[in-house]
């Protein structure tokens, strides 16, 4: 009972650090038209600040993956955590677009990608045999993050001048104040685990040991598609509501993430109760969840693009959250169940960093399709993504899984 009671509370001190970590990336997003108008640029230079903190991400992130092998990783991850948070503060003094270049795309970058593989390593030691249920809560209180996270930014951006700013000067003193704590409060998983061995990876080995695998390189790239709809939606909905269908800057940045993510959380709470409970019985119940949640997300994001009145959209919002929600239920476990332990890290980084250079792409690419073409176009095309992911797993279930599978 008290080794349970400790991964609880293990749990939920990550569970506050990743509340943060999701929620504070969508302090841009929800106050995007607010920021553009203070610093008088384009959509797509706004949107080339979105693009460069994932490009940072996906840089660094290998890096950090085989540091939080190779290094405690509580420290990892509270490196990590510490920098992110120190780049959201700092971000609410910027006074251009330069100076928000540096604080939120390359501090908070850098800082989010030392946080992130570390802590899913530490939770997959400490929950060995429900990693997938831990998973879908610590992703149910991101979910939660990024609602309470991008309302409080709408609000602050639509009833005070530069308003866009106390968010980043709330949650990021919070971030810090909460790491600080962290230090006291975290213990090393090895120390929590000690009757799992903890050897140690290398840089070459995790590189050989993801993109020798099929199944892992579909994975990884079904990753990137993800995540590329995830920054042009998350990026772009606020602005898309307020502009389309002239709802108020606190409306948008509250409902474009209120109701995607309330479908998100039934998804991922379904989707990891289903893996946990059918795995053991059909090795690949995992690539068929995520394959799931992708294609039939397809033809929830087209109707959100195309609804006529405020209400469906919103419908269809909670759809593609739901489908979303299934998938990210997945992620992780599917990658695990063909790469050994002790590369979990390793390889969640080098996964990460594929898609985040790859699909950091589409905040940019959106902003230009809102300017040049339509919104409404630039919405729907997120749908071609998701439908190339699922036939990505597709392909991984039917061709390599077998042979690549390691438990």
């Amino acid at each position: 009972m008290c080794k349970i009671t400790d991964k609880n509370r293990t749990l939920f001190f990550l569970l506050v650090a990743y509340f943060l970590y999701q929620g504070t990336r969508q302090i841009v997003g929800a106050a995007l038209p607010q920021i553009q108008r203070s610093f008088g640029v384009s959509k797509t230079e706004i949107g080339a600040v979105v693009t460069l903190f994932a490009l940072l991400y996906g840089i660094c992130v290998p890096v950090a993956g085989v540091a939080a092998d190779m290094l405690k990783r509580k420290w990892v991850i509270l490196a990590g955590a510490g920098l992110f948070c120190l780049g959201i503060f700092l971000s609410g003094f910027a006074c251009g677009i330069g100076m928000l270049f540096v604080t939120y795309g390359i501090l908070n970058g850098c800082g989010q990608s030392f946080f992130y593989p570390g802590m899913i390593a530490f939770l997959r030691r400490l929950h060995k045999n429900s990693f997938a249920t831990a998973f879908s809560i610590l992703q149910s209180g991101s979910y939660v993050g990024v609602i309470v996270i991008s309302s409080v930014a709408g609000i602050f951006a639509g009833h005070f001048a530069d308003g866009w700013r106390i968010p980043f000067w709330i949650f990021g003193g919070i971030g810090i104040l909460w790491t600080l704590l962290l230090i006291y409060k975290l213990h090393d998983d090895e120390a929590e685990n000690p009757e799992v061995p903890a050897p140690r990876a290398t840089v070459g080995e995790a590189f050989r040991v993801l993109f020798c695998k099929p199944t892992a390189i579909c994975v990884t790239l079904a990753l990137v598609t993800m995540l590329y709809v995830d920054f042009g939606f998350k990026t772009w909905m606020p602005t898309f509501l307020q502009e389309h269908f002239a709802a108020s800057p606190a409306e948008a940045a509250f409902t474009s993430v209120l109701w995607h993510y309330f479908g998100a959380f039934f998804g991922v709470q379904l989707g990891g109760r289903l893996a946990d409970r059918f795995v053991k019985r059909h090795h690949g119940v995992r690539l068929v969840i995520g394959m799931t949640g992708l294609a039939c997300g397809v033809p929830a994001i087209l109707a959100m693009a195309y609804a006529p009145d405020l209400t469906l959209c919103y419908a269809a919002m909670t759809l593609f959250g739901f489908c979303r929600g299934v998938y990210d239920s997945s992620i992780y476990t599917a990658l695990f169940d063909v790469v050994e332990v002790r590369y979990h890290a390793s390889a969640t980084g080098v996964m990460l960093a594929v898609a985040f250079v790859l699909g950091s792409a589409a905040p940019v690419l959106v902003g230009w399709m809102f300017e040049h073409l339509s919104m409404t176009f630039g919405v729907a095309s997120l749908g071609v993504f998701y439908l190339v992911g699922a036939a990505l797993l597709l392909i991984a279930k039917l061709f390599f899984l077998k042979r690549d599978y390691c438990g």
